[in-house]
């Protein structure tokens, strides 16, 4: 049974998936994940700037996406010893807030704001309430909206970009939005114990709009863009306009169509957990199909190695908070993902405790980036 502090870590609100949180009969050695998760998080404390950052000091996302990935590892022992560099990579956090809520070195300003939101939305520090709801408001303003005023008439609006609320959207940035603005709201409701309403909110109904943009449904979207192939139905695309797979074009309509792949339909399902979208809507379970027909761990479906362990990553969130015990894999056969997944990752960490991709794409050639994604998903996988 998962702990409530991974899972709070995990969806940023306990309630929703309450009743839905479950037990796993498991094969794999949990002794040999625990003994991974050490390991990995030996090597991030290790491999910490003395300045506090990790791996870029313009990129404070990279920073956060490592202290979020050692709570959730949760060993208590490294913890106490490295209680010191933590509290540095707060502070090296905290020297980049800005006046409007930000938090950035002057480039993807929405991405390392919300990747530093999430990490100090999971401290459980006092000190950082007030940056915490000024993070929250302006990610809540920057929500896309393009076309009339509060009005979803752009396939863009309702989705996050980026930089500020005029850029297009896209399902990465969306993602880590949403996912900072759940955590900060779980942080900021258990210290007010639900009874201070939040100042900033995302609108929901609006991201809903966007989602519907980025997945190859299009009779739920009026985004010309999206597939009607039946390799594609359900999957997901970057955003309304393109897709990291690439396009078809119909020979006879010369429609240009764009494909679904592997690590944004997780995203996209992630998405539709956090806007507390059930697991029986037919948006849900059209991405959940496209996912365990694309079934693989040898690569990210539709990018080959390219985004590799960004989609292990997800793949673990995704189908654990929505409560997916097995997938349906490409032959029909049932699928104990959680078992596959853990003994994939295991296989693949380096001796020194680390994660990196060959490709590096997207910075996987980064081990600080790809242990991290590692820690959250195995974290996850053990009890």
């Amino acid at each position: 049974m998962f702990t409530k502090i991974k899972l709070t870590v995990l969806i940023g609100y306990i309630a929703f998936f309450s009743n839905n949180m479950f037990s796993f009969e498991k094969s794999v050695n949990q002794k040999n994940i625990r003994q991974a998760i050490e390991k990995g998080v030996k090597f991030l404390y290790q491999n910490q700037n003395a300045t506090g950052w990790w791996t870029d000091s313009e990129l404070p996302a990279l920073t956060g996406l490592a202290l979020v990935a050692l709570k959730m590892s949760d060993v208590s022992s490294l913890d106490a010893k490295y209680e010191s560099e933590r509290r540095r990579a707060y502070d090296y956090l905290v020297s980049l807030a800005k006046s409007d809520g930000s938090i950035h070195d002057g480039r993807l300003i929405n991405y390392n704001t919300a990747c530093s939101l999430m990490a100090f939305s999971v401290s459980n520090d006092e000190r950082y309430r007030a940056l915490i709801e000024k993070a929250r408001a302006y990610i809540a303003g920057s929500q896309v909206d393009l076309g009339d005023s509060g009005k979803q008439d752009n396939p863009n609006d309702g989705g996050v970009g980026y930089n500020d609320k005029y850029d297009h959207s896209d399902m990465n940035n969306t993602l880590m939005a949403i996912e900072a603005m759940r955590l900060s709201e779980s942080a900021l409701q258990k210290k007010d114990q639900g009874k201070k309403l939040l100042k900033h909110d995302l609108d929901w109904k609006a991201l809903e709009h966007f989602l519907a943009s980025c997945q190859n449904l299009p009779e739920l979207s009026n985004n010309s863009n999206l597939s009607n192939k039946a390799e594609d139905r359900g999957g997901f695309i970057y955003h309304p306009g393109e897709s990291k797979a690439g396009e078809v074009t119909d020979e006879k309509t010369k429609k240009v169509a764009l494909r679904s792949y592997g690590s944004i339909s997780y995203a996209g399902m992630m998405s539709f957990a956090y806007a507390k979208v059930s697991k029986d809507d037919e948006r849900v379970s059209a991405v959940i199909d496209w996912l365990s027909k694309n079934y693989t761990l040898s690569e990210n479906p539709g990018m080959g190695q390219e985004g590799l362990y960004y989609y292990f990553h997800l793949m673990s969130k995704a189908l654990t908070a929505h409560g997916v015990k097995t997938l349906k894999g490409p032959e029909s056969e049932l699928i104990d993902w959680r078992n596959q997944l853990a003994v994939k990752l295991i296989s693949l960490q380096n001796k020194d405790g680390s994660w990196k991709n060959s490709n590096k794409r997207w910075m996987e050639g980064d081990s600080n980036l790809t242990t991290s994604y590692v820690l959250v998903a195995l974290s996850l996988l053990a009890e």
